[in-house]
């Protein structure tokens, strides 16, 4: 065996997201895992090449040969599909469904399309992101390997052809006949590995699993991509109802920026986004996990209510560097500064998200509860400074003001009049003191009293309806986004210097499915579209969306997939199949 090859980093729109709720994995064009997180999704990385770790689990092609894949449609059932000079070859992916939180299984399944295809594959898994090689290497009379990594136990079937090499890795070389499939079954768990399944079995429920998990969104208008979006969400969507941000760290916004972070943890706001944006026609199981986890932080934590949390609730980690080369351009970092900060946006959300819910006759009583938590520290803290949507120094930022304004009223809409009336009149408060302070000389929103320029996060309050599309100032905040924020169909959050747009960081994706959705809430559908098809189109084969775009590399930057951004996707799809609210 010679000639095994290493894995160096792709850029980001090759990968494939392979997730089960409680973990996800990047798989990348060479069949080559590239970040897998053991047991659960902020444990540390027994598959870490994506930043600089050792350590492969892949599964490539012997010859040369060109790449593409493709999703199983409403899954997260990857297949890479490698076309060799004389044949093709397929590798379908995918994490067992339903999940179990303590154990990885993650299924690969080798096929030989057409001829007889020779495939290389390679096992070194490596915890502590590269730290920990395994030990304890052996092989039963059944066939199975099984080893140890750090604190994990690890089991590997299909694979009784492999031996060892010098590095300790696993190698094995499959030839596989025409027509033929391969089946290769990784479990990788702290615990007593239960016995074996069949790898049949397992990917029959696994397909069974998603079929049911996922609506068919026919009501939209991309019923594919809205499909595909909601799959990716409820993949990175635990089944105790918290949703992570993202499922990896560390991958830059800008090459040697220094905004590298670490999304592995459950940001409240981004939970709202995915609850409102499955609330729009009706009411579909990621809303209840969203108002299921959101309203437990609020009454276990009140006044203390953090940003973001560990799936399992508990505060993320303080930062810290990994001793990682990292992805290039980055440097990686495990733990979140945010949980020293308090986001007033973020209780507007939460507002929304419980009158969505109300909406639908699906607010629990702990929500009701929680929502009047809500109404309270906004009462109490709305002429606070604090750290805003974007997460920068401390602010009176218009966008959080507006944002409650908007859950105020939303929340107002669904309760008895006495309570609508102080609600409503709480929202106005806050609308005319926001107005005082923060309108600029074209009547526009500025980002906050001392701070000149537009944001394109304050086109989207409206739309929720803190203001009427007709407002001047609604329409002229859209005016100056338009002129100030966006390049090629693309839109940038703020202009942070007088540097020209696209210097200092990339175009946002959630802002260019905002400005979407700001057009068609003017009953604009043509300009609406427009935004809506150039920024879902922001992606590789795999359809996924990072955080920011690059517009002049035509790159996705940032941590891979960005939930938020995905949960507008889908909002947007929604929104645009109807016409808006007068």
């Amino acid at each position: 065996m010679s000639d095994w090859l290493d894995f160096p980093p792709h850029v980001l729109r090759e990968y494939a997201l392979l997730a089960d709720g409680e973990r996800g994995a990047l798989c990348g064009p060479r069949g080559d895992i590239a970040w897998l997180c053991a047991p659960g999704w902020a444990d540390s990385a027994v598959l870490s090449t994506l930043v600089g770790g050792r350590g492969s689990y892949s599964v490539s092609p012997a010859g040369p040969c060109v790449w593409g894949g493709y999703y199983e449609p409403g899954t997260l059932i990857w297949h890479n599909r490698w076309v060799t000079t004389n044949t093709v070859v397929e590798c379908r992916e995918a994490l067992a469904y339903p999940a179990d939180p303590r154990r990885v299984v993650l299924l690969r399944r080798i096929e030989a399309v057409e001829r007889d295809v020779s495939v290389r594959v390679q096992l070194d898994l490596r915890d502590g992101f590269g730290g920990r090689s395994m030990r304890e290497l052996s092989l039963g009379d059944d066939g199975v390997w099984t080893a140890r990594t750090g604190d994990l136990r690890l089991r590997w079937r299909g694979a009784h052809a492999a031996r060892p090499d010098d590095e300790g890795r696993l190698l094995l070389d499959v030839d596989l006949p025409g027509g033929t499939t391969h089946d290769l079954v990784l479990e990788i768990s702290p615990d007593h590995l239960p016995d074996p399944t069949d790898p049949n079995a397992l990917w029959a429920a696994t397909e069974h699993t998603w079929h049911q998990a996922v609506p068919r969104l026919e009501d939209t208008v991309a019923p594919r991509d809205a499909r595909h979006t909601y799959a990716v969400l409820r993949g990175l969507t635990t089944t105790a109802g918290g949703m992570v941000a993202a499922a990896t760290l560390g991958l830059p916004e800008r090459a040697e920026a220094g905004r590298n972070y670490d999304y592995r943890y459950v940001w409240l706001r981004d939970q709202c986004y995915a609850g409102l944006a499955a609330s729009v026609t009706e009411g579909h199981p990621l809303l209840d996990d969203a108002v299921a986890f959101t309203s437990a932080r609020l009454l276990e934590h009140g006044d203390r209510l953090l940003p973001a949390y560990r799936t399992d609730g508990r505060p993320p980690p303080e930062e810290t560097p990994l001793r990682l080369p990292g992805y290039p351009g980055g440097n990686p970092i495990a733990g979140n500064h945010v949980r020293g900060q308090f986001q007033l946006d973020t209780l507007g959300e939460l507002l929304q998200l419980y009158a969505a819910a109300a909406r639908h006759d699906r607010l629990t009583p702990d929500a009701e509860r929680a929502a009047d938590l809500c109404v309270d520290l906004i009462t109490r803290r709305w002429d606070q400074c604090e750290a805003g949507v974007w997460e920068l120094h401390n602010d009176w930022w218009t966008h959080s003001r507006l944002t409650c304004v908007a859950g105020l009223r939303a929340l107002a809409a669904q309760r008895s009049a006495a309570s609508a009336a102080e609600l409503s009149g709480l929202a106005d408060r806050l609308l005319a003191e926001t107005a005082r302070r923060c309108t600029d000389h074209r009547g526009a929103w500025q980002r906050a009293p001392g701070l000149a320029g537009t944001d394109a996060a304050l086109l989207l309050p409206p739309v929720r309806g803190a203001l009427p599309a007709t407002d001047p100032r609604t329409i002229a905040t859209l005016d100056a986004v338009h002129a100030d924020l966006c390049e090629d169909g693309y839109v940038y959050r703020f202009a942070p210097d007088d540097c020209p747009l696209g210097e200092a960081e990339g175009a946002f994706l959630l802002c260019g499915f905002v400005m979407a959705l700001a057009r068609w809430h003017q009953g604009d559908g043509v300009g609406a579209f427009r935004w809506f098809e150039r920024t879902r189109a922001a992606c590789g084969p795999p359809g996924l969306l990072a955080e920011e775009y690059d517009v002049r590399q035509r790159q996705l930057r940032g941590n891979l997939p960005q939930a938020f951004v995905h949960a507008l996707l889908l909002e947007t799809s929604h929104r645009l199949a109807h016409e808006p609210l007068s």
